[in-house]
């Protein structure tokens, strides 16, 4: 069980009534981190009760991901609290680790954490001559459209869409290509290149209807070389989902949608072998196992105010 309590070296000064002199108090940090033993790939749900300002990973004395926080405010008799959404890199290894918090005057605080132990898969794809080419070939609109959606992935907003679960973002239950897949692509011209498969692939027919699996802003919807026709919703500041290889979208960009909206049909377009989806989820960037947050919520306020305040 890790320590939820920390006396913070944060000197502060209260001024007494009787002399108006500044006696110094120490300030107590209290935190809740969910889950407490990550895997490698999972997001991970910070809670401080205090003015924290960034929230880094650090993996064998290096920084692996980061995260920024934001207020959750207070509901009835539920007080405020900051937040942040942190992406465990799929590509880390089980090891003991530490969860850095940074507040406004620069001050440190490690929680020592565990990475727990996953195990991935390996996949062989082999693409034909067309596909190929969309990797292999030198297309500058590649670039900009890499530039897009990496201006899209790093930003951490201030809005709070969806706190809930996850629902599927299909009725198809058949999956082609789990998470954290180790892959090797094998192209037209006999070369190989290695990837982690970054989402979850469900096979379908194409024209399948995929929905919104949560209510947020919709931040993308439009052709894409490498992706095709994409979707990318925020939910809520740095968690953001995408929609891939669609055969066409429906979604409008800068509109919120629902929970089970209708945002597009599935397809085969960009690089693929067959028609699917790539359901994918961004977690400060990081990308990171969308059905982790089918199975609770992205932003569990009730444990987090019971964890930190009571």
């Amino acid at each position: 069980m890790i320590n939820r309590f920390l006396i913070l070296p944060l000197i502060c000064f209260v001024f007494t009534a009787c002399t108006g002199q500044p006696e110094v108090t120490a300030q107590v940090l209290r935190y809740a981190i969910i889950p407490e033993s990550p895997r490698p790939g999972d997001p991970v749900t910070i809670g401080v009760n205090t003015n924290e300002i960034e929230a880094h990973l650090i993996v064998d004395g290096q920084r692996v991901s980061r995260a920024r926080f934001f207020n959750v405010p207070a509901e009835g008799e539920n007080p405020s609290f900051r937040a942040a959404f942190l992406g465990v890199p799929a590509t880390v290894r089980a090891n003991s680790a530490v969860i850095r918090l940074l507040n406004e005057w620069d001050a440190a605080y490690n929680i020592e954490i565990t990475i727990s132990p996953r195990e991935f898969q390996h996949q062989t794809l082999h693409f034909d001559a067309a596909v190929s080419s969309l990797v292999n070939d030198p297309n500058p609109q590649r670039t900009r459209e890499a530039e897009i959606i990496w201006s899209i992935w790093s930003a951490t907003g201030n809005h709070i869409y969806h706190t809930g679960p996850f629902s599927l973002p299909t009725t198809t239950t058949r999956r082609t290509s789990p998470f954290g897949f180790r892959r090797t692509n094998i192209y037209s011209d006999g070369t190989r290149g290695g990837s982690t498969h970054t989402g979850v692939d469900f096979g379908m027919p194409t024209g399948t209807e995929i929905y919104a699996c949560a209510r947020g802003m919709v931040k993308l919807s439009r052709m894409r070389i490498l992706t095709g026709n994409s979707v990318i919703i925020e939910h809520a500041p740095g968690v953001y989902t995408m929609y891939y290889h669609l055969d066409s979208v429906i979604a409008q960009e800068n509109t919120i949608v629902e929970t089970g909206a209708l945002i597009g049909l599935s397809g085969a377009t960009g690089m693929v072998t067959g028609p699917h989806l790539h359901w994918e989820m961004r977690v400060g960037g990081e990308y990171a196992d969308p059905d982790v947050f089918v199975s609770r919520p992205l932003l569990d306020k009730n444990l987090i105010i019971n964890r930190i305040f009571n």
